[in-house]
């Protein structure tokens, strides 16, 4: 069975603290990027999301917002992914992911989303 509670790090550093999983599935914590993000002025950030109920799936889907804490900007990110337990019980994430950040205009709405 998959839980998504814990400290979690990707292979380019981030980490991602699920610190609440309530019995419906939701989640709270907090993110981090890694060095890859290259940006000092990112802060720790709050994250909000749910899975699937491990009782029903035991290798749940999962999604979760960060809205980044920023000082000049304004950035979103959004997760999609699967909790999967190896045949040696260890617990990996695989995930996609969008980045939105506010767009001037909606003429440069089309490099807003990475």
């Amino acid at each position: 069975q998959c839980l998504l509670s814990g400290s979690w790090r990707s292979d380019t550093g981030c980490r991602m603290v699920v610190s609440v999983l309530g019995e419906d599935g939701s989640f709270s914590g907090s993110y981090l990027p890694g060095r890859v993000a290259g940006d000092s002025k990112i802060l720790t950030s709050p994250l909000e999301g749910s899975q699937q109920d491990t009782g029903l799936v035991p290798q749940p889907i999962f999604s979760f917002t960060v809205h980044w804490r920023l000082q000049e900007t304004a950035r979103t990110t959004v997760f999609l992914g699967q909790c999967y337990v190896g045949t040696n019980g260890e617990e990996t994430l695989h995930a996609l992911w969008l980045l939105r950040e506010a767009a001037e205009s909606p003429a440069e709405d089309w490099k807003a989303t990475r």
